[in-house]
This record gives C-alpha cells, structure tokens and sequence, in this order.
C-alpha cells in the first residue's frame, strides 16, 4: 500500500494525519514542538522521524501542512530536509497557504531532486479536518492529480482541479481574501453596532435572515453572541499572512487592492492588538 508522509502536525496536520491512518495507510509523520499530541496516531500505528529527510525516505507520498512559504522551503531545502531524501517518483503535496511563486520554485527543486509536486491547500476548518472533510484547491498535472486522489480522498470532501501548478494557491489566496475579508466587515460592523446599542443578538438575527447570510457569519457569531470562538480556530497573524499573500499576487497582476489593503490593515491592528495567537473571531472585541 502506498506510504504516507506528513510534515506538521498541528491543528489542520492533525485531522490530515488522523484519516489517512483510519484508511488504512501506513503513516510516518515528523516529530516537532508544533505538533498537537500525537497519541491518538501512535495507538493507531503512526510511526514518528525526527528529520524531514527520514519521513520522506519511508514515503510515497508527503503531505507537507505547515504555516506558509518560508516553512515549506524550510522544510524541503534545510539540511536535514525532505529533498535529501525523496523517494524517485515521490509525490510531494503541498498543503500551505503559500506564494504561487514560491511554489513554483520549490516544485522545480522537487523535480530536480526525481520527485513530483502539487500544491493542493485547503479550505474549512480544523473540525472539518478531523472530520475528514476539508475542500481542496490542487494546482498541478490533472494525472498526477489522479494518482493521488485516494489519498487526499481520505481527509478531503471536495477536491477541485483549479489550473496548473501554482493554481491551487492562487484560487486559495482568493478565497481567503473573500472569506476573511467578509469576517472583518462583520468584526467592524458589530463594534459599531454595540457603541450605537444595537442588540447583537439582534444584530446577528437581522443579517442571518437577509443580505448578511454567509458562512462567516455563521462561524462568527458564537463568539458575538457567546464568546465562543471555536467555530473558527484561525489566528489574526496567520489572517494577517495570508492578505499579505494575497495583497502580494494582487499587486503582481496590477489588480485593485484598496479594499484588500483595508482589510490587511485591520488584521496588523488585530496581531498588534492581541498578539500572534489571538483568534480571528477575537478581531470583533478589540475593534
């Protein structure tokens, strides 16, 4: 049976890692303080390296789910690291929110070194990864796609072919933009709604029944209503990234951005706010 390799084990990682192993695959992932505990996957038979290069020695397919470029091109480059040694004909999967062209760069390292890449990131959240049900956006060959689509088939619920290499990031960029561009809108409108005593309770009930219905309302509103911020476990500096990215690729294609840098903008009022690991959701209290 196909090996299967992961690098980050965090809260996405984890519910990546968790389905692959409730397959049936045989599973190594990397040992690093980022990781959530691991016991679940060594009771279920997960084995644990301590370099990338080892993982990668034991897999057919990696499935690389850390934070963004400058991780991914860590992890594949540093020495230690996953391309010294790959696998011939190896299939590296890229998970991240990354550069489009700094996946470009890194799957010509890839090829160099006698294996493939895609980039394939993901959408929803850590509760859809445990559950085996995240969306991805795949940038690559359609049958390098297809050789490896039972794999993904494991933890994902949506898999979509977007373009070639460097595609899937792109759409990703986009989507998050969209995404965290509508929870920032809604954070903003409810600070206003509370210094102008207008009910959030009522807030939220007005939006959800009209033009304001979205899932990120839906994900946002526990922690307006009740301080849950649970429905969406997304760091304001990971957000913060990501527009960067996204603000980045705009900027490369001549696009207008005024809005996106509006939304960046409040995001590096968040980070500098609450800090690196304050949740999205948080955003709503601090405007």
């Amino acid at each position: 049976m196909t090996r299967i390799g992961v690098i980050g084990v965090g809260l996405m990682g984890h519910g990546i890692a968790r389905n692959v192993l409730l397959k049936g695959y045989p599973l190594t992932v990397l040992e690093h303080p980022g990781n959530q505990p691991l016991d679940e996957l060594l009771a279920g038979g997960c084995q644990t390296r301590k370099s990338g290069a080892e993982v990668a020695r034991e897999s057919d397919v990696l499935i690389l789910c850390v934070t963004g470029a400058p991780e991914v091109e860590a992890v594949l480059t540093a020495p230690g690291g996953v391309l010294e040694g790959l696998r011939p004909g190896a299939i590296v999967v890229d998970c991240s929110t990354s550069v489009p062209e700094a996946t470009e760069a890194m799957a010509k390292r890839v090829a160099q070194a006698g294996g493939r890449f895609i980039d394939a990131p993901m959408t929803r959240t850590a509760k859809h990864a445990h559950e085996g049900k995240l969306n991805l956006l795949v940038g690559g060959p359609a049958e390098t796609l297809a050789e490896v689509r039972p794999v993904l088939a494991c933890f994902a619920e949506n898999i979509t072919h977007a373009g070639v290499l460097g595609a899937g990031h792109r759409m990703k960029l986009l989507h998050n933009y969209v995404s965290l561009g509508f929870i920032a809108l809604l954070a903003e409108a409810s600070a206003c709604a509370r210094r102008s005593d207008v009910s959030l309770d009522v807030f939220v009930e007005v939006l959800a029944s009209g033009g304001g219905k979205s899932a990120a309302l839906e994900r946002l509103a526990p922690y307006l209503l009740n301080g849950d911020s649970s429905g969406l476990q997304f760091s304001i500096a990971n957000a913060a990234k990501d527009l960067g990215y996204y603000t980045q690729m705009a900027g490369h294609t001549g696009a207008a951005q005024e809005i996106a840098d509006a939304v960046l903008k409040t995001l590096a009022f968040g980070v500098e706010t609450g800090g690196k690991t304050a949740m999205v959701p948080e955003l709503a209290s601090m405007l």
